[in-house]
């Protein structure tokens, strides 16, 4: 088995005083995705930065205070990789890959956007860059026999089954048409030829949802937006037997807004 969890910690230092480290001591996962670090290494307490058991790798943002991606691996990486070849987003925190025996694993964190402003369309530039670099990364780990899954926070809702109030959000950042049809192209085979491993295995549900706002009782009440995403080449998809969100009991129970995702792979 390969399991996978991926989940934005939304500030890494708050969520290690908040229930983080718990959590991670007690994960059986293979493979742990983090985004939003918003600390750069030398910035973390030592069994943070470098848990027992754990090898990692951090891509801080130039952007102190920002975004940041983590990946935690069991094994050591044979090879890592930070950014994705676009130079605006290469020092931006957003991208990370590690090569493991047979798969390729990386943590996103795509752009959160608003409408009519310069934050949406940074969003919409990341999007054009990084969709021909997952066909690329998916290209080219085919040819030497490696499946890929990219995990992490899109921050896009694709269907109206992936967030609570979709009716109120039709034209907000997030679940606007031309971002559901970017992620459609992304989990099309004949276009970025990726697969939605969650939704694959909850065809039939409403979410399961992984972010809630803090705003008044959107965790109580569920109202939330399924945006953590774990996303594989076909191969790997087809070997996902269960999905997870780690949903806390309670919303004082919390250490981030978002909830770790988890998937288990047979191999």
């Amino acid at each position: 088995m390969l399991k996978v969890t991926t989940v934005n910690v939304n500030g890494l230092r708050a969520a290690a005083k908040k229930g983080y480290r718990e959590w991670l001591a007690a994960t059986e996962a293979d493979v742990v995705c983090l985004q939003e670090v918003r600390a750069e290494p030398h910035q973390l307490p030592d069994d943070v930065r470098a848990p027992e058991g754990w090898h990692t790798v951090f891509a801080p943002a130039a952007d102190k205070g920002r975004a940041g991606v983590a990946l935690l691996t069991r094994r050591e990486p044979e090879r890592v990789r930070i950014g994705f070849g676009a130079a605006e987003f290469e020092d931006s925190g957003r991208y990370a890959e590690a090569d493991l025996p047979g798969v390729t694993v990386a943590s996103l964190y795509l752009p959160s956007g608003e409408v009519g402003t310069e934050r949406q369309a940074q969003k919409e530039r990341f999007m054009a860059a990084f969709l021909p670099y997952l066909r690329r990364l998916r290209e080219r780990s085919a040819a030497d026999g490696r499946d890929v899954l990219v995990c992490g926070d899109w921050n896009i809702a694709h269907q109206e089954a992936d967030l609570k109030n979709w009716r109120a959000n039709r034209r907000s950042s997030g679940f606007l048409p031309e971002e559901r049809e970017w992620l459609s192209r992304v989990f099309d085979a004949s276009d970025g030829g990726y697969a939605d491993v969650v939704r694959a295995l909850h065809p039939d549900v409403a979410g399961p949802y992984s972010w809630w706002s803090y705003r008044g009782r959107a965790f109580d009440n569920d109202s939330g937006w399924r945006i953590d995403l774990q996303a594989a080449t076909p191969r790997l998809a087809a070997r996902a037997v269960k999905a997870v969100v780690e949903r806390a009991a309670r919303h004082d129970e919390r250490w981030s807004d978002h909830a770790p995702v988890t998937v288990d792979f047979g191999l």
